[in-house]
């Protein structure tokens, strides 16, 4: 179960949860091929990192038409 962030704050991030939960699965996917470094600095999981990333700002969720 996540907890952190809230995930009643993060859905208002993305247009529909499901849309969340692709871009989250996204970037966890780019983060692990990418930057094995950055989450083993971490110590987070892939999915925990990226879902902060959104929450913070750091990357948005856009809709591909």
């Amino acid at each position: 179960m996540m907890i952190d962030p809230p995930i009643d704050k993060i859905i208002k991030k993305a247009e529909c949860r499901y849309a969340l939960v692709c871009g989250v699965a996204k970037r966890a996917r780019q983060l692990e091929a990418q930057n094995p470094e950055l989450l083993e600095d971490s110590g987070m999981k892939a999915i925990s990192y990226a879902a902060h990333e959104i929450y913070d700002g750091k990357v948005v969720i856009k809709q591909e038409n």
